[in-house]
């Protein structure tokens, strides 16, 4: 088996915009890994290649910056430069000719592969064919319009066409390839498509198609998925996250001063549904510990600030894959777990909106002005980030979930001690390029007790000039 990688990361992604206008495609990120990193631990773990060409070019820094020479994910890195990058995949591989001179692998950058068996081309070999092309069966054939279709003859490929029109199989052409280095000649030799105006890769592999040694056809199992859009990246977020989703560990974080009438419901409420229940208990005066602990939640004593320092302190010590913060008055309730943990598959973090009208119990501190206040704040931030296509009507619910991983992207830019936190953590999650979806939920009467921050007109006066005064810093200063 070849010993060597190359891994093109050359292109923009025009067609992923906005994602990748701030990063390159292959640095998008598939359950918290960039796509590349992914393809490299395939070429590591189940390939047992340690040395790797990547080939940058537009946001070439980036990718640098992150791989540095590879030592930390265990392989060597060399990186070959491509200065227009926008000449196509073919023509960048082109770049690697007078550096590699025997058989590699190739990995397209911007390649999802989930739970698939690369291991199986190991100790595979050539086998005497010029090049060895990854395929896969699929049921989705609007997938291989995507990508490129393959006739079979045997083992051995006798057709590839790029980006099909018409599709008479279910053979998916994938980025894996072994080549010889027949394929830079058959490059330099391979006209550029009138489709695209470009060599295209698969039309330089077609022609060793037709050549004595020919090409030959592998077949992989495990999921596909080609970065191509956004549409796309969500996808590929999505089946990765609902592939392993019984793997994740869930904690339910519950920031308490003084609620011992109501924390005992509270954690009950979620104790059986989840991995763990940590109550932060924010140097209570009365028996909110002795109550949580006796009602099956891991309770940690803290003396800090405020509400917002209570919560950043239980996402930093929370032990879970996925974190969830509720309120210790049972305004909220496990009923709503379900639909949180859903949609946590499609995106980043989830929050919670208390402002449709049918699921706020009667007496629930949610009356016209605050209910209306939050809808218009929620609106502000929405046009102040008009570009992330976020839909918010509710800026102060605390019900909300996020992946552990996000939040620690995120986490060096937390500055609120107080409700402003709320607000803050969504737009810092608009500000890292990450996925957020608002979901109704139901609202209830607290069982005790008032709310701290919005008992009265004049607490929620203070409470939206905080939470403004803090969305307008991390807009414009």
């Amino acid at each position: 088996m070849a010993k060597i990688g190359l891994i093109p990361a050359a292109g923009a992604g025009v067609r992923a915009y906005p994602a990748t206008n701030y990063i390159p495609k292959v640095m998008l990120e598939i359950a918290g890994k960039p796509t590349i990193l992914r393809n490299i631990e395939i070429m590591r773990d189940k390939l047992g290649i340690k040395d790797i060409h990547v080939i940058v070019g537009y946001m070439g820094d980036v990718i640098k910056n992150f791989l540095g020479e590879g030592s930390r994910f265990g392989v060597r890195i060399n990186y070959i430069d491509c200065p227009e990058h926008t000449i196509g995949l073919a023509r960048g591989i082109l770049l690697a000719k007078d550096i590699i001179k025997e058989d590699f692998v190739t990995i397209l950058g911007d390649e999802v592969y989930i739970d698939s068996d690369h291991e199986k081309m190991k100790d595979m070999g050539l086998g005497g064919y010029s090049a060895v092309c990854g395929l896969m069966r699929v049921g989705d054939l609007n997938i291989i319009a995507k990508n490129y279709a393959v006739k079979m003859d045997g083992d051995r490929i006798t057709a590839l066409v790029e980006k099909p029109q018409e599709i008479d199989s279910d053979i998916l052409g994938c980025g894996t390839y072994v080549f010889t280095p027949k394929i830079f000649d058959a490059i330099e030799k391979t006209k550029p498509s009138k489709r695209s105006g470009k060599v295209e890769l698969t039309d330089a592999i077609g022609s060793l198609v037709a050549e004595k040694n020919g090409v030959k056809g592998v077949f992989l199992k495990g999921i596909y998925q080609n970065i191509n859009s956004v549409e796309d990246y969500n996808f590929a977020n999505y089946v990765y996250r609902s592939t392993f989703f019984k793997n994740y560990k869930v904690s339910v974080i519950i920031p308490a001063y003084n609620e011992e009438e109501s924390i005992a419901s509270v954690v009950k409420d979620y104790a059986d549904k989840v991995d763990e229940v940590l109550v932060v208990d924010n140097s209570s005066k009365d028996k909110t510990r002795e109550v949580a602990l006796k009602s099956g939640a891991r309770v940690e004593t803290v003396s800090l600030k405020g509400y917002g320092d209570t919560i950043r302190w239980g996402l930093d010590n929370a032990k879970g894959d996925i974190l969830i913060i509720v309120e210790a008055d049972h305004s909220f309730r496990a009923k709503d777990l379900g639909k949180f943990l859903e949609y946590m598959k499609d995106s980043d973090m989830v929050i919670g909106t208390r402002t449709t009208r049918q699921m706020i119990e009667q007496g629930a501190n949610m009356k016209g002005l605050l209910r209306w206040g939050n809808v218009a704040v929620g609106k502000l931030v929405e046009a102040l980030w008009w570009g992330q296509e976020p839909r918010f009507t509710d800026v102060g619910c605390t019900y909300r979930a996020i992946w552990k991983d996000a939040y620690l992207k995120i986490r060096d830019n937390l500055e609120g001690i107080g409700p402003e936190f709320s607000p803050e953590m969504m737009i810092e999650i608009l500000r890292a390029r990450k996925r957020i979806i608002e979901i109704p939920i139901s609202y209830y009467k607290r069982l005790t007790g008032i709310s701290k921050h919005s008992e009265n007109y004049f607490k929620i006066s203070k409470t939206a000039l905080r939470m403004l005064k803090m969305i307008f810093k991390k807009r414009f200063v």
